[in-house]
């Protein structure tokens, strides 16, 4: 699963969840939870960063640190009715380059994670890349992720969180509150699974923090840190018995998209029980071949003490 799974940025080398055994163990690795308010939808359009707030949180659950502030886009803001935040709002906040390394301090080391990470990652790359955020760090969609291993009817972060866990997210729309949201669901998606989940993509890179340590900024906060998570929920969840390529879980995910990614997982099954089955095939013949050597060594062995 190290190949492209978002967009064609680039600025991220995204992995994947399985539970086929493959890779390191999901519950060892740290991730950086990363969600963004925004004035639009598309930077190619003039869309800017308004806030954005970083939850590190290892697998287990234990946060190891929070960060978010409103951030000064330099140009209009929009989309109030989205995420709620006026021009006023903006006044005295830092901007991205200010931030940017107390983001890389935050995010090396660990799995970048998002829930629709192509969204957060075309914003990486149209602003923090070029304001100094090192690229390359190893990435992991939860949407994605909970897509190929869960069979739900909608799997936005609210009501797949609700469905899941019987709790609606607090916080919604801000990103401190979305980041939360998001780190709970994968830790609670680590703990449930049937099967031990492990990431399977590029280790997470030390990075290089710009600005030679120079003083940050301070952060103008929307919402309180709290620190901590709730303990894991107990998902009734639906798990796929065969898990949907990561890489077919994107866009829209409706029926044709969820049928394309079954009929795949399908041959992909087929295709390792065969080749599981060649394998036996050829161990059994090659053992039975051993065992007929040592017969006729043990025979000749035989035959001449005889003689």
């Amino acid at each position: 699963m190290t190949r492209k799974q978002g967009g064609a940025m680039g600025t991220l080398r995204t992995g994947g969840l399985t539970r086929r055994g493959s890779g390191r163990r999901a519950a060892d690795l740290e991730y950086a939870v990363l969600d963004i308010e925004t004035t639009g939808l598309d930077p190619r359009e003039g869309a800017r960063i308004v806030e954005i707030a970083v939850v590190r949180v290892r697998g287990d659950g234990k946060v190891v640190e929070e960060f978010s502030t409103l951030v000064d886009p330099r140009a209009p803001v929009s989309g109030q009715e989205f995420h709620g935040i006026g021009e006023s709002d903006t006044v005295g906040a830092p901007t991205v380059g200010q931030i940017v390394p107390r983001l890389a301090r935050i995010l090396s080391g660990a799995v970048v994670v998002s829930h629709n990470l192509d969204f957060e990652e075309r914003f990486l790359a149209s602003e923090l890349v070029p304001a100094g955020l090192p690229a390359g760090q190893s990435g992991l969609c939860t949407l994605r992720a909970l897509r190929s291993q869960v069979d739900l009817a909608r799997y936005s972060l609210p009501k797949a969180s609700y469905v899941l866990s019987g709790d609606w997210p607090t916080g919604q729309h801000t990103a401190l509150g979305d980041a939360r949201a998001c780190a709970k669901l994968l830790v609670e998606m680590i703990a449930n699974a049937p099967g031990e989940l492990r990431y399977r993509g590029p280790a997470p890179r030390t990075l290089p923090v710009p600005g030679n340590g120079a003083e940050e900024v301070r952060p103008k906060r929307r919402t309180a840190s709290v620190g901590e998570l709730p303990p894991p929920g107990v998902w009734e969840a639906r798990w796929r018995p065969l898990e949907l390529d990561p890489l077919l879980c994107g866009g829209l995910f409706g029926p044709h998209d969820r049928a394309v990614a079954e009929m795949s997982a399908s041959r992909d099954a087929r295709t390792r029980r065969r080749a599981a089955a060649a394998a036996a095939m050829v161990g059994g013949i090659a053992a039975g071949g051993l065992l007929a050597g040592i017969g006729r060594l043990l025979d000749r062995g035989v035959s001449g003490r005889a003689g």
